[in-house]
């Protein structure tokens, strides 16, 4: 199960569509396309109480108490082992997760993203392939702008006093540390095709593996992951 994390709007969901993308054009003929599935972290936030709502500009989204880390935990546990799971869905508008939710199943890669996937270190030891996606602050701040503005129902100002007060001081004390973990480390996002083609043709060996040598897929990852890194 590859992850890869990230700062806010560094850009770290696009490589990982651009990746997901790539593996489902052999769909067809090497595997169901219920194989491949990418999964971001932000369905996993929990539900702001009425008070934190009316003060929606103090709350910290980027802090690992944002999170439920405990239900990720039990659904990538879930998927891992072959499961059916049912993602929920949350809604940036309302702050709050929405009835519905997403099936997933029949992964055979989970491709998995989110700001903090890398801070709990029983979610870490979860992942196969551990990805951090390394951008420069003054991109990641124009994107969020372009991002909260557009999606979130977000004003500039809002925007720019939620990224001083909270987002950079989070970044910095807990998101950047992770990068440690990381077994690759992708400068510039989703313009860094030589990284995402990197990526998908590992990822694409194992896929090839899993159908024709079941039991070969586990044992050779580290030796191919070496050779894409090394």
């Amino acid at each position: 199960m590859p992850h890869a994390s990230a700062g806010t709007a560094s850009g770290k969901t696009s490589v990982c569509n651009k990746v997901t993308e790539q593996l489902k054009l052999d769909v067809h003929s090497l595997w169901p396309a219920e194989a491949v599935v990418s999964i971001t972290q932000d369905k996993f936030y929990k539900d702001l109480s009425e008070s934190q709502k009316e003060k929606i500009g103090d709350y910290n989204f980027d802090h690992p108490d944002a999170f439920d880390f405990e239900e990720t935990i039990h659904l990538v546990s879930n998927l891992k082992e072959g499961k059916a799971v049912e993602i929920p869905r949350y809604s940036f508008v309302t702050s709050s997760r929405l009835e519905e939710t997403d099936t997933v199943v029949g992964a055979e890669v989970v491709i998995f993203e989110g700001i903090l996937a890398l801070y709990n270190p029983k979610l870490r030891d979860l992942f196969d392939m551990k990805i951090f996606v390394d951008t420069d602050s003054d991109t990641r701040l124009a994107r969020r702008l372009r991002r909260d503005i557009a999606e979130r129902g977000r004003d500039v100002e809002s925007v720019l006093a939620q990224y001083e007060k909270t987002v950079k001081p989070s970044f910095d004390e807990y998101i950047l540390p992770t990068k440690r973990y990381a077994d690759i480390i992708v400068p510039r996002g989703k313009e860094n095709t030589v990284a995402i083609d990197l990526i998908t043709q590992h990822l694409r060996v194992l896929l090839e593996r899993m159908h024709s040598h079941d039991g070969e897929a586990k044992s050779g990852h580290e030796r191919d992951l070496a050779q894409l890194i090394g």
